[in-house]
């Protein structure tokens, strides 16, 4: 898959309608920098430096056309962002974490990750899903000890030659020799802006 094709994704827009969340309409996605692919910095509680730059985009704020800003919260249903099979779902740190493949024949294996999950009852690896099929909920976040919110981290990327999704899981996603992030802030769709002021949408440090 080129990245002609990864530009075309419609996931903002599918994201929005799942959730019936157009009627307010979406104007952009609101990021704090540690929201963001390759952030160095946290977004959340002391917002010190992370143990190893953001594999992926954290999504949790949006601002609609009333210009007011909207948290995603639990619940929120995830929608597929393109045709694929599901390889993969492992645990992670908030919930669970479902991977991807979109991979046409002869391609190189891409992959889409979509991380602090509650995955659909009956999804599970093998299954067929079409652009916009509802795989999952965001998870509630609010016994972590982190303090964060709920969210919905996304990660894309390439997988190398001799790399089986076997051995993929959140301490082997960074490695470029395993598989090529991609920054999927130009694949989602949909505008955005980045500010530090978010910080009264987040839970008392």
């Amino acid at each position: 898959m080129d990245n002609s094709s990864l530009i075309k994704s419609r996931f903002t827009v599918l994201l929005m309608q799942a959730n019936a969340a157009d009627k307010h309409g979406f104007k952009a996605w609101v990021f704090h920098p540690g929201m963001m692919f390759n952030a160095q910095g946290k977004w959340w509680g002391d917002c010190g430096r992370r143990s190893r730059p953001h594999e992926g985009l954290d999504l949790c704020l949006y601002r609609n056309r009333q210009n007011r800003i909207v948290r995603l919260t639990e619940g929120t249903a995830v929608p597929a962002m393109f045709d694929g099979v599901v390889v993969k779902i492992i645990d992670d740190f908030l919930g669970k974490s479902v991977f991807i493949d979109h991979s046409v024949s002869g391609s190189q294996p891409f992959c889409s990750i979509y991380g602090h999950t509650i995955p659909q009852p009956g999804l599970e690896a093998g299954c067929r899903v079409k652009e916009g099929d509802i795989i999952a909920a965001i998870a509630d976040t609010g016994r972590s000890k982190t303090g964060l919110l709920p969210h919905l981290h996304i990660s894309l990327g390439l997988l190398s030659g001799k790399t089986s999704y076997d051995s993929m899981d959140w301490e082997t996603i960074g490695n470029p020799d395993i598989i090529t992030l991609i920054d999927p802030i130009g694949i989602i769709g949909g505008d955005y802006a980045i500010q530090d002021s978010i910080i009264h949408f987040l839970p008392d440090r």
